[in-house]
């Protein structure tokens, strides 16, 4: 018989009970566990999360800081305005997506129902202009020009108007002082986007869904800098969203100031003349093809020498950087990316590159030297030089005999370049050099010029130009070879012919590249800061500087003050003995050179200047036009495509630029007190104890000065222009009125 405990339970079901008391336990012990972890351990956490369910935050937007001149004038500012805003999200909860209160605030401001929603759509790859790029859930501003009766009216009737607002926003306003446009320069905003949003979301310069960004110029370059923070206050509500109190507020800290090194009085004049340039140039008729001048776009930089501080750079065609602000136009849009607009948004001195004509051969007297070559040595400078069956020919035949390194740069004597580059492609080995054995002289030359890559200029997206050595023959051959040995013919067009020599030898550095090169031609491309660059260091004695125009960054109190400091880039390849026969050369190109006919009567005993014209060709293209020049303080060059010579289209504005500057008048004599910028601004504009900035009154259009100084004493001026039928050169204008001219079969890229 079993022997059964007292409690009546077996050993069996002791054991179970036994098991299930330590899974109880077990179960207590984790369930205790993880309560410790989520109120202790983890509690504030969590209550913080919890708490956050009921907060709802006001984001006060930070107010943009300024953008000013060299002397403290505003190029870029703030202004109040009434804006009238929708919140897509509550415009979707509606039945008809809003539609009915959209078409009801149009006829409010006196808009057509379609315009209002056009402005409120998203934009994507099929949605044209006018459409909000920005975050869809934050206010999409209709109209930046309501008047305070329209606001009025939709604050009144807010039951009418549900998901619509109408408040006064500081908003971006581009003054134009003196009327200087400076729009490449300063770029524009747009809104935030989510994705930017996402990516900023762990930086130390977060985006709020209301802030805008900059997206060119010096708005994107320095908008950390000018965004400043957005003020974000906190408060609690109830489950009805009633506020029940303030959890936290932190206060909206507007944007720093930006002092650049522009002035805007030389920056009016520049763009000026810019303009009165290519409008001269199209009035002018080109024999070649048969038509006038077309001049459909230019640049012009002015650089201080001894910095590398731009004190005034305008591109054409251009534009008005306030159509942007509060939302741009279909029709806005249109104009500024169209096929017929010329892409006025491009900011042609910085990424507007060509080749550069005869502007390029200081850097090929360079490399003439550093090959071995004397300067004063007799060069031919025939009136044709032939390779083979081709002949490259000089300047309408001219001849001037044996001559100087520092005379071919004066006259521009493309033969005696066409010489030295080709003994040197042949002492290189020819179109099949040994592994190891060029020396080339010529492109690395360009290289130690800086030329290839960027100048590093304190603005967005600028190009680097190009320098055709042989890997980038290489590289450039690779990539179209195909497309050259599919469409090239033996005996075919022009085109086809020159597909057809690509793709058989399209890799190799052939007799007419090294040729066209040695004069800027061929596939060399440079821009026109990187020309300001060159001549930059040319009439300082050596160096070039980082292109800035950036000059301080200054908190908006006052009491923080950055200074961007010039920056060396690099000193250029060429001996004392070979800088000072440029310089004096450069100088001659003034007084009997290719430029003589535009300067007589300057003042160069008091002002000495120094230049270089430039006449490119581009295939299926009109000629165009490269003035280089410097002073002991700044260098100026200006670049107009499709415009006749170096000197003819661009000489007189040139000329006129230096006489703003230092107060030249029409018959030569100098007033100091009519001189703009004798010498370059130094130091910056005053801080006042509140923060603000000390700057000038804008004085009149600097415009209007320089014409008065024109005409006292002036002698009429010199109709005779490249391609005008009256032409008639003489000893001193020769390459004043330069004819394109085909240098065998090599094409001209733009």
């Amino acid at each position: 018989m079993t022997n059964i405990p007292e409690t009546g339970r077996t050993p069996r079901v002791q054991i179970r009970l036994v098991v299930i008391q330590i899974l109880v336990l077990s179960l207590l012990g984790t369930l205790g566990g993880r309560l410790w972890y989520l109120q202790i351990r983890e509690g504030s956490e969590y209550a913080k999360e919890a708490s956050g369910n009921h907060v709802q935050q006001v984001v006060q937007p930070a107010v943009r800081g300024s953008i000013l001149d060299a002397r403290g004038v505003p190029i870029a500012d703030n202004e109040t305005r009434l804006v009238v805003s929708a919140s897509r999200t509550d415009l979707l909860k509606m039945k008809d997506d809003g539609k009915a209160v959209l078409t009801k605030l149009a006829g409010v401001l006196g808009m057509t129902p379609k315009e209002v929603m056009q402005r409120v759509r998203l934009c994507d790859a099929k949605t044209p202009q006018p459409c909000w790029n920005g975050s869809p859930y934050q206010p999409i501003p209709i109209t930046d020009e309501a008047t305070p009766r329209q606001a009025m009216q939709i604050r009144e009737r807010a039951e009418d108007f549900p998901g619509i607002t109408a408040e006064p926003e500081a908003l971006r306003r581009y003054p134009a002082p003196g009327k200087a446009n400076t729009s490449q320069v300063l770029g524009y905003l747009s809104p935030v986007t989510d994705e930017e949003i996402t990516k900023a979301q762990n930086t130390d310069s977060p985006y709020l869904r209301s802030d805008q960004v900059g997206r060119s110029g010096l708005e994107r370059q320095y908008d950390k800098e000018l965004r400043g923070k957005a003020g974000v206050t906190r408060y609690e509500v109830d489950n009805l969203g009633r506020v029940i109190g303030k959890a936290k507020s932190d206060p909206a800290q507007a944007g720093s100031t930006l002092v650049t090194s522009i002035d805007s009085r030389v920056q009016r004049v520049a763009e000026y003349e810019l303009d009165t340039a290519m409008k001269a140039a199209r009035k002018q008729f080109d024999k070649i093809t048969g038509e006038n001048y077309k001049a459909d776009s230019g640049a012009v930089v002015v650089m201080e020498a001894k910095t590398g501080r731009v004190v005034a750079m305008a591109s054409a065609p251009t534009y008005d950087p306030n159509v942007w602000v509060g939302g741009i136009s279909a029709k806005d849009y249109q104009k500024l990316t169209g096929k017929g607009s010329d892409y006025p948004l491009l900011n042609r001195a910085i990424q507007g590159q060509s080749a550069p004509g005869s502007t390029f051969k200081v850097v090929s007297t360079a490399a003439a030297v550093e090959a071995g070559y004397e300067w004063d040595g007799g060069y031919p400078c025939t009136s044709s030089y032939s390779v083979g069956g081709q002949v490259f020919k000089n300047f309408e035949g001219e001849s001037f005999g044996p001559i100087s390194l520092g005379r071919a740069l004066e006259v521009s004597c493309d033969t005696v370049f066409y010489g030295l580059a080709d003994r040197e492609w042949k002492k290189d080995g020819g179109i099949n050099p040994k592994k190891g054995q060029p020396k080339d002289y010529f492109y690395k030359a360009a290289h130690q010029f800086g030329l290839g890559k960027e100048t590093g200029i304190d603005l967005p997206n600028e190009v680097t130009g190009r320098v055709p050595d042989r890997q980038w023959k290489q590289d450039y051959w690779e990539a179209n070879k195909d497309a050259w040995c599919k469409s090239g013919k033996k005996n075919g067009s022009y085109v086809e012919k020159i597909a057809y020599e690509n793709c058989l030898e399209g890799n190799k550095m052939r007799e007419g590249d090294s040729i066209n090169y040695s004069i800027g031609q061929g596939d060399t491309l440079l821009t026109p800061i990187q020309e300001a660059m060159i001549y930059g260091a040319l009439a300082n004695g050596g160096t070039e500087y980082v292109p800035t125009i950036g000059k301080a960054i200054i908190s908006a109190d006052g009491k923080t003050v950055k200074e961007i400091k010039p920056k060396v880039k690099a000193k250029l390849p060429i001996s004392q003995a070979t800088h000072k026969g440029i310089d004096k050369a450069l100088a001659g190109v003034v007084t009997s050179g290719t430029a003589a006919w535009k300067f007589q009567g300057w003042p160069q005993d008091k002002i000495t200047l120094h230049a270089k014209t430039g006449t490119a060709e581009v295939y299926g293209k009109q000629t165009t036009s490269w003035l280089a020049t410097y002073s002991k303080d700044y260098t100026v060059v200006m670049t107009i495509a499709q415009a006749g010579t170096g000197s003819g289209a661009s000489g007189e504005a040139v000329r006129n630029i230096y006489s703003a500057l230092y107060g030249v008048q029409g018959d030569g004599s100098i007033d100091k007190k009519k001189a703009l910028l004798p010498t370059p601004q130094k130091g910056l504009p005053k801080v006042k104890t509140d923060g603000t900035i000390d700057s000038p009154k804008v004085a009149k259009d600097p415009v209007k000065d320089l014409k008065k100084a024109q005409q006292q004493g002036e002698t009429p001026p010199d109709e005779t222009q490249p391609g005008a039928t009256t032409a008639t050169p003489t000893s001193t204008n020769r390459n004043t009125r330069r004819r394109p001219r085909r240098r065998g079969s090599r094409r001209m890229l733009t």
